[in-house]
């Protein structure tokens, strides 16, 4: 048997594209690679011999992925809406408007169709969910042959830029942090600080009636009488001369200082009987809830200073929703840690896998969503789509974390299953469809495809930019991490957190990326009715 008859079974043909694709990805030159995009490139060069994934496989994929990103990005698209972060967000809109309109500028000078020209924005943009959406939308595979020429460029110019900006400007980014107003306050590392009670106005308060600003990132882990101590609750009465043990960052401990006397720096054996420990959220029981309702400094006597997710780090905040995953740092006393550790680890190994009846219903809800017509003034009616709908269900759904039988809260590492296999497989099954026209496009559109994606790329890029520090005032850190977010770049990204060892850059992507990410797939459907 002909060995190339094997790739006449779909089953086969996947698979041989999915590791061709992924080893082409994982091609790194200077640091750079295609990642995911490679399993594009390889289906594309398939597709032109004639080899085409059945629909049903790329559809699947697409609504896998689509579903599992909007489950990511829930959480934290309203919780940004809602604070000073809606700057970043704000943002994000700005580079797809950006992008958007510098779109409809190029497909008019060179003369580009709709699907090639929408192909080319999602490109330039990094983003896979607007590919999707344009596909959707314009109905025609040549969108993915924009996609692909405009990726390579798309990562790379974003990334140069971060690098070479700083030295250009040749700033010292700390200090632009330190004193650059902005959203995001620049606070470093949480730091252990022990203070002494000189002030009268606070004899016989309460830690309560210390009224600590809202938003500090202050815990009083300890109260030290004599040879006495007291856990930091509510309710705990400070007398003048006592000692108390706080965690948060420098800038709010010195603040705290101002209120209460003096830093304490002897004693240190009492610091010996704190332990700052890092547990992961595994049970199931307290998916969903929160500091507040479970009582966890009254019941069990430590406190949570930071809260990590999807690598990225937070101020311990009452309110926040707890996920499979998530990482609290956690301070107290050994034997009070080993007790939460074991709240917190219950059934860990019952329960990791995807809740499918939920999964089944976001994907139904997403489908009939998309199908409603949404009528814009002056343009025409449009639908959200395969590709809008699960991602506007999936950013609701994943907000509230349950609706009804629903479950959103999934195993993080579950969810970037569910994601990273949607991808490859939705890549695939595009890639073949596209490949069939994808040399003769080239070879007539070959130049003027490659110029317009450039110009995609770097318009939104240099005005990005200039709104971020000179409408907004931001740092030079936090505008090319909200930069990046726009871009839906994480290759940025990488190279953004490499100029400064601080959590901003991530902060203010993880503020921008949901925004870009459903703005993109929006303006995907609107061009197609534009052009």
């Amino acid at each position: 048997m002909d060995v190339l008859s094997f790739l006449e079974d779909p089953l086969v043909l996947i698979f041989v594209i999915l590791l061709l694709g992924s080893v082409l990805g994982q091609l790194s030159i200077k640091g750079l690679n295609l990642g995911a995009s490679g399993v594009l490139l390889a289906a594309m060069v398939f597709g032109h011999f004639g080899y085409i994934i059945p629909s049903t496989v790329q559809n699947l994929g697409l609504s896998l992925f689509i579903v599992a990103v909007g489950l990511q990005a829930g959480p934290r698209f309203f919780k940004m809406i809602k604070s000073t972060g809606i700057v970043f967000g704000i943002l994000g809109f700005l580079i797809v408007l950006i992008a958007s309109i510098t779109t409809i500028i190029v497909a008019q000078v060179f003369q580009l169709s709709a699907p090639l020209s929408i192909g080319l924005m999602t490109g330039a943009l990094t983003s896979t969910p607007g590919l999707a959406a344009a596909l959707e939308a314009t109905n025609d595979p040549i969108a993915s042959v924009g996609y692909g020429i405009a990726y390579p460029f798309g990562v790379i110019a974003v990334v140069l830029f971060i690098q070479l900006l700083p030295r250009m400007l040749k700033t010292d980014l700390k200090k632009d942090l330190k004193r650059t107003t902005g959203p995001v306050k620049h606070k470093g590392s949480p730091k252990s600080k022990m203070f002494k009670v000189e002030n009268e106005q606070l004899h016989k308060k309460t830690l309560k009636e210390l009224k600590l600003n809202q938003n500090s990132s202050v815990v009083i882990s300890k109260v030290i009488r004599g040879d006495r101590s007291f856990l930091g609750r509510n309710d705990t009465v400070i007398l003048k001369g006592d000692e108390l043990i706080a965690v948060g960052f420098s800038e709010d401990l010195d603040t705290l200082k101002e209120k209460v006397g003096s830093e304490v720096r002897t004693r240190i054996e009492y610091k010996d009987n704190l332990k700052i420990k890092k547990i992961p959220v595994e049970s199931e029981e307290l998916i969903g809830k929160n500091l507040r309702e479970i009582k966890l400094r009254a019941n069990y006597g430590v406190n949570v200073t930071r809260m990590e997710r999807g690598g990225f780090e937070f101020n311990q905040n009452p309110s926040w929703r707890f996920e499979r995953g998530d990482i609290l740092t956690v301070v107290g006393s050994e034997r009070r840690l080993k007790l939460v550790e074991n709240l917190f680890g219950k059934r860990q190994h019952s329960e990791t896998n995807v809740h499918i009846l939920s999964l089944s219903l976001i994907l139904l809800l997403g489908i009939f969503v998309g199908m409603i017509p949404i009528t814009i003034p002056g343009i025409g009616s449009m639908t959200l789509g395969v590709a809008g709908g699960p991602l506007f269900v999936a950013i609701l759904i994943g907000h509230f974390g349950k609706l009804g039988p629903i479950h959103a809260r999934f195993y993080q590492p579950s969810n970037r299953v569910i994601r990273d296999l949607g991808l490859v497989l939705f890549l695939a099954g595009a890639g073949t469809n596209a490949g069939s026209g994808l040399v003769e496009v080239v070879i007539n559109e070959g130049f003027r495809l490659i110029i317009g994606g450039a110009i995609i790329t770097i318009v939104p890029i240099f005005l990005g930019y200039f709104i971020a520090k000179k409408l907004f005032k931001l740092s030079i850190i936090h505008s090319l991490g909200a930069l990046c977010g726009g871009m839906t770049s994480t290759p940025g990204l990488g190279a953004c957190n490499n100029l400064i060892d601080t959590d901003d850059p991530a902060i203010a992507y993880a503020a921008a990326y949901p925004f870009a990410l459903f703005f993109v797939a929006l303006a995907a459907q609107v061009l197609a009715l534009i052009l």
